[in-house]
């Protein structure tokens, strides 16, 4: 694909670098390598996340047609891609909600429960995981009700936890998280493919791991909700503390002959965007596909080394793109009492981060987008941040300060009209961030 001339038309280029990542990281051109041959028994593909309709349908086009497949994963509400022409379904696809957990959801991880039970050591379970698997995919644990979970998702994603944290959480209050969907195949043999969205990579964070062992404890889960200030309900919280919610650990028999592959990961993705712009000539540098922190002061970071870069040519020498991926945070802040709560996810708020601190530095120009093609729960991937762009937004009488107060960045970016849209993209390997720096 020829790629737009980044000094005419650098949102375009920056664009054709998101989408360079995003199709490195699609199902279909990553999972034949990692695909066994069929067992003597069956074979059950169960799965969830918001990249599983597409990897549910990459198997069923590549695994023999004459060999007995079936299944059911659950997606994200609106991410079930077209269905190709001629490819027959063999595993059942049902969507359910994000980033908050409900019915559908619940429903689904039942069905998933008791499809795992009664397999044999001839029998073959593909699990197919991506990120967005700890909401879709929720079976509170014994205690605990469904408004329970709902509430406890909702204060962790506004209270500045890490995945790492809020999944651990999730997987001490799950019947089928951090290992248990495992413990409930054996003895059947499983193997997992994993589309990594977490800084690191780890398969015990993807999804909550439902067939990972998992090295966190109910300690940590407490020490964690505590940190939040984040309440359970009594009786729960004594469970955790008795360690009587622990999951299966590392070790554990229950884990014999598995194994987990990762079909696509961040940092593949930001070595597909570079290698797009280094075909259109420019140098292209990835700082890290681990970046975490809060989303305004990750931007911040980011606007310090590209005016470095725009003022000295240092560290790099311009024109060049700087490229990084993580899974940066938003803490929301609450508003006065009758004033309405801000829109935006941390693509966008990143954006308005990294805006305010560059100042209208000529020369610099960027995209931020989550690669499955939503920023939280809106309608965009993300923004767009040009030299014009703090000019633009103060004629309109828009002062970005004002906008981060109220995590607004949503609002900022659609009365600029520079959000990034492109619908669901049915896969999901996290934040691309992308700074071109042009002389």
């Amino acid at each position: 694909m020829t790629a737009p001339d980044p000094a005419t038309e650098p949102h375009r280029f920056l664009e054709h670098l998101f989408q360079a990542a995003v199709r490195r990281a699609m199902p279909l051109h990553n999972t034949a390598a990692f695909l066994p041959p069929p067992p003597k028994g069956r074979t059950i593909v169960l799965g969830a996340g918001k990249a599983a309709g597409a990897m549910a349908q990459a198997v069923e086009a590549l695994w023999p047609a004459d060999a007995p497949l079936r299944g059911l994963v659950v997606t994200r509400y609106h991410h079930t891609p077209p269905r190709p022409r001629g490819l027959k379904q063999r595993i059942e696809v049902v969507e359910a909600s994000h980033p908050v957990p409900d019915e559908a959801g619940l429903a689904a991880a039942q069905r998933i429960l008791q499809m795992a039970h009664g397999l044999t050591r001839d029998d073959l379970v593909l699990c197919l995981m991506s990120g967005g698997a700890s909401a879709v995919l929720t079976l509170p644990a014994e205690g605990l009700t469904l408004a329970d979970k709902q509430r406890i998702n909702r204060e962790l994603l506004g209270s500045g936890a890490n995945i790492a944290e809020m999944n651990c959480v999730r997987k001490h209050l799950s019947r089928i998280k951090g290992g248990r969907l495992a413990a409930a195949c054996a003895p059947a043999r499983v193997l997992t493919l994993a589309i990594s969205d977490v800084p690191g990579d780890d398969p015990s964070i993807i999804g909550s791991g439902p067939t990972v062992p998992d090295a966190t404890s109910c300690a940590d889960a407490v020490a964690i909700l505590q940190r939040y200030a984040i309440k359970v309900p009594g009786a729960i919280m004594s469970l955790l503390e008795q360690g009587a919610l622990e999951t299966p650990k590392p070790g554990d028999g229950v884990f014999f002959g598995h194994e987990v592959h990762l079909i696509a990961t961040p940092q593949q993705s930001l070595e597909a965007a570079a290698d797009a712009a280094r075909a259109a000539g420019l140098e292209a540098h990835i700082l890290s596909d681990e970046m975490e922190g809060e989303s305004r002061e990750v931007g911040k970071v980011h606007a310090a080394l590209a005016r470095a870069v725009a003022l000295r040519g240092e560290p790099f020498r311009k024109p060049c793109v700087i490229l990084s991926g993580g899974e940066t945070t938003v803490t929301v802040k609450k508003q006065p009492a009758g004033t309405a709560p801000g829109r935006g996810g941390r693509a966008a708020e990143f954006c308005l981060g990294l805006t305010q601190a560059l100042q209208g530095q000529l020369g610099v120009w960027a995209l931020a987008a989550d690669t499955d093609g939503i920023d939280g729960t809106e309608d965009n991937a993300g923004a767009l941040v040009a030299p014009e762009t703090l000019s633009r937004a103060l004629s309109l009488g828009m002062k970005a300060d004002q906008y981060l107060d109220r995590n607004d960045a949503y609002g900022y970016f659609r009365k600029l009209d520079d959000l990034v849209i492109t619908g669901p993209t049915h896969t999901n390997v996290n934040d691309f961030r992308a700074l071109l720096i042009l002389g």
